[in-house]
């Protein structure tokens, strides 16, 4: 790595109300990134576009995000529930949102992941 890449950020997709910043790398989606850094983030189908539990509010940097592709836009019109009375411009499935810059999202339910230690079994 050079001193001009060690410098470089990825794109931050900073996630309300958890208050979690997230760094995207090349090519990730913001779950995809959610995970890696250690979120648990609501989902049924684990990335396939097909529950809409994903889904988020995008707050601010629309422009960032790559635009929605067929799949997710299809997802968003017919799965979403009250897709009708919502603002779809500003709704985005996190399974496929990729950013190029900076956004902020809502999304309730994210948090980070707990590991539970299990006690030892047998006699003490």
């Amino acid at each position: 790595m050079t001193v001009e890449q060690a410098g470089r950020r990825g794109p931050v997709v900073h996630v309300d109300p958890v208050d979690a910043e997230l760094e995207l790398e090349p090519d990730e989606t913001i779950i995809e990134a959610a995970w890696r850094l250690g979120y648990h983030w609501p989902t049924t189908c684990h990335g396939q576009a097909t529950c809409t539990v994903c889904h988020v509010e995008v707050l601010s940097g629309a422009e960032h995000l790559v635009p929605p592709d067929d799949e997710e836009r299809d997802a968003l019109e017919t799965r979403l529930p009250g897709a009708q009375r919502r603002d779809l411009t500003r709704i985005r499935l996190a399974c496929r949102a990729r950013a190029t810059g900076d956004a902020v999202v809502r999304k309730k339910g994210v948090r980070p992941t707990q590991t539970v230690p299990i006690p030892p079994t047998g006699p003490l």
